[in-house]
């Protein structure tokens, strides 16, 4: 296993700059989710990890070494891809065991570790079925087998679930997580989905632009997001923001340009439940309602905005109906107007 650490890390294509020397440290064991739209760097950041991807400029470190010259089969990493890059024609324990074809073990240990890692992967009973009779979620696993059996210093994973449905993924974030638990090796991850990044990592690293914007626990990220991109991006449904304006104590919406940005999580915006010392009043005209079973979301327009907050399961919420939602004191996250960074909460 191995420590990860980007110090002052630039990647540029010619004259464009991606990557604006970001900073990082990835201590050994960690299991840490990269995320962002498309385009924020993410994926490049992880290729020059791999070293599939030149390094413009500052280091990668590996450990103690620095790897910005080390071809990637001497970095001792194990990156598993989006489309699986499986052999179609070579079984399940064939496919496992190119990850140990340069290996100088002898067959009979190539074979023990090909078969503990069919165990860990509930692939015994597949061993000699080909990918073509496999399901998505099977032919994943085969890829995290083959780069298991190598027992690299760390794994990458790109975007590994993205061709999967909706019930695989879920129960494939499970099964990545649980083997991070067993195994302790150091991950690097990336995904566009920040459900991913909150169920799976001990650490997300929210990117923008080729910008690091914050690094932190899931939940601290949650509870405290360090500006408006992160508040908006991070959650489901988005936190609202809107334009505020503070009227003895109580904040509403401001018209136009505003010095100050309110963001309130819909499942902190109520409809339905008497706040005694609300932090924020919002009223307006019911456009959408969403019932999801233990409680209903509610879309509505509050001074040109779009808001969304929550109401009891079985409410009574027409469209074009008028609600009135409020928020408790401690709920209401604050930024500033101009740098959209944050500012605390009321």
């Amino acid at each position: 296993m191995a420590t990860f650490e980007l110090r002052k890390l630039v990647k540029t294509y010619g004259r464009t700059p991606v990557i604006h020397g970001i900073d990082l440290f990835i201590p050994d064991g960690e299991f840490v989710v990269f995320v962002g739209p498309s385009g924020c760097g993410k994926s490049t950041t992880l290729r020059m990890i791999a070293g599939l991807e030149e390094v413009s400029g500052g280091e990668i470190r590996i450990g103690d070494r620095v790897v910005n010259e080390v071809d990637p089969k001497e970095r001792n990493l194990a990156m598993v891809f989006q489309n699986y890059a499986i052999y179609p024609h070579m079984t399940v324990r064939q496919n496992i065991a190119f990850g140990l074809y340069t290996s100088r073990l002898s067959g009979a240990e190539k074979a023990r570790k090909v078969e503990a890692a069919a165990a860990l992967l509930g692939l015994t009973p597949l061993l000699d079925r080909r990918p073509s009779a496999l399901s998505g979620g099977q032919r994943q696993r085969v890829a995290i087998g083959r780069a298991m059996v190598r027992e690299p210093a760390g794994f990458l994973f790109d975007e590994p679930l993205s061709n999967l449905d909706a019930q695989l993924r879920a129960q494939m974030r499970i099964e990545i997580k649980d083997l991070h638990r067993r195994l302790g090796t150091t991950i690097a991850y990336v995904t566009h989905d920040q459900v991913e990044a909150m169920t799976m990592a001990d650490r997300i690293v929210v990117m923008k632009d080729g910008h690091i914007l914050q690094a932190a626990p899931p939940m601290e990220i949650y509870d405290n997001p360090a500006d408006v991109f992160t508040a908006r991006f991070i959650g489901t449904p988005s936190m609202n923001i809107i334009p505020a304006q503070s009227d003895a104590g109580v904040l509403s919406p401001a018209e136009g340009k505003a010095a100050l940005l309110a963001g309130i999580r819909p499942h902190d915006l109520t409809i339905g439940a008497e706040v005694v010392d609300p932090a924020l009043v919002l009223a307006g005209k019911v456009t959408a309602v969403e019932p999801l079973g233990p409680e209903t979301l509610v879309h509505f327009e509050a001074a040109g905005q779009h808001i969304i907050a929550t109401a009891p399961a079985h409410g009574q919420i027409a469209v074009g109906s008028r609600v009135t939602a409020s928020a408790g004191r401690g709920r209401v996250h604050l930024f500033d107007g101009a740098t959209e960074r944050a500012l605390g909460r009321q």
